[in-house]
């Protein structure tokens, strides 16, 4: 009982030294304990359904199983989801995270994603989840790997390990929302590279900030295929409507 009521003191004195802020407008959250502040949570639009059976993009339609891009390509991995439409309130959000050194907003875009499909993620049953890697050069400006944080975090609160040397970017490309679908593929044509061997897993997870067309996980899925893992899933924060990152 002590050490709980010391646990509850040490959380409150942090609290005040160093507030929660909003992960939309970046004030002070309120109510407290909350991940995003009441106005901002409007809005927010989370993806429910119907959405995409394969990437989790939002359908227009009851009666649609799959969105168009899945329909007219075949993907590498078997399934995934994303939290948010990339919209502009995400947009403005995920730029303060990676180019402002928000790095603090990935608890809260962890929070709200397990809060949505936490369940479906533990149903998938993997051996660990692996951020979408950056190349060397980029890590070191920006100081991080956004995706790296993010599934930090997400392990913290669903128990799942993170690797983050399974695979590694090999390749400095070209920004893939400058590029068009067949630009974007042969822009990632040996991006990655298995960073260790004699790995076991079979089933693992990508974590990812935003998904567009579908291009980078299927990227990083064909080379993690390679070391014999048979399932590979993905989740990310963000999935935009048209291309995909």
């Amino acid at each position: 009982m002590i050490e709980r009521q010391k646990g509850k003191l040490a959380e409150e004195l942090l609290y005040l030294v160093y507030p929660r802020r909003c992960f939309v407008c970046h004030k002070i959250v309120t109510p407290k304990g909350e991940s995003v502040c009441t106005v901002c949570r409007k809005q927010l639009q989370p993806i429910l359904e119907p959405r995409c059976k394969k990437c989790g993009k939002p359908l227009a339609k009851e009666e649609q199983e799959y969105c168009y891009d899945c329909t007219k390509g075949k993907h590498c991995y078997k399934e995934g989801m994303a939290l948010y439409p990339y919209d502009s309130v995400m947009q403005k959000s995920i730029a303060y995270f990676k180019f402002q050194n928000r790095r603090e907003y990935a608890k809260g875009y962890a929070e709200e994603m397990v809060k949505y499909f936490g369940e479906r993620i533990l149903n998938w049953k993997v051996d660990c989840m692996i951020p979408v890697p950056i190349h060397k050069k980029k890590q070191i400006n920006r100081g991080f790997n956004q995706a790296e944080v993010l599934a930090k975090e997400l392990s913290f609160l669903l128990s799942i390990p993170v690797d983050t040397t399974l695979i590694k970017r090999s390749k400095k490309t070209l920004p893939q929302k400058e590029l068009n679908e067949e630009e974007r593929r042969k822009n990632l044509i040996n991006a990655f590279q298995i960073g260790k061997k004699g790995v076991k897993y079979k089933k693992i997870i990508l974590v990812d900030d935003i998904y567009t067309t579908g291009s980078t996980i299927d990227a990083c899925s064909e080379v993690l295929k390679t070391v014999g893992i048979q399932e590979i899933y993905f989740i990310s924060l963000c999935i935009g409507t048209g291309y995909e990152v």
